[in-house]
């Protein structure tokens, strides 16, 4: 019998669990200006965010940022939804199956490039964070 034979795919909680793995790897500086960024995991983007990003199909989105980046003043304000990187599920594990690549490192990926919206970041610095970080 095939070891994939009992396989399933992962889970909400398992990919929560693969980002917060990624989210302890990347430097402490970094960490610590996240502070009151939620990471949130669900299947897919909702319809309001499918329609407003201009997606062809639930599975064009594997991550998003929603909230005011410190690139934009990082100012709270009163009634303002906290700052939230959100990973969808779905899309991820599609992605992943069709690349060469661990599921850790697609989910530490997509983290680093979404939190990097929230500081206004270059996709070299994004780079160079993502090297810096140990994940797999």
């Amino acid at each position: 019998m095939s070891a994939l034979a009992g396989a399933r795919a992962p889970s909400l909680a398992e990919i929560e669990e693969l980002a917060d793995a990624a989210f302890a790897a990347l430097p402490e500086g970094f960490r610590r200006l996240c502070a009151g960024v939620r990471i949130v995991v669900d299947d897919f983007p909702d319809e309001e965010t499918l329609i407003e990003m201009a997606c062809e199909s639930e599975f064009d989105l594997l991550g998003l940022f929603r909230g005011v980046g410190l690139a934009q003043s990082g100012e709270v304000v009163t009634g303002q939804m906290p700052n939230a990187v959100w990973l969808y599920r779905r899309p991820l594990l599609d992605y992943w199956a069709e690349h060469d690549e661990t599921l850790g490192h697609l989910v530490a990926h997509v983290l680093i490039h979404e939190i990097g919206h929230h500081f206004g970041l270059s996709d070299d610095d994004m780079a160079r964070i993502e090297d810096e970080a140990e994940i797999g």
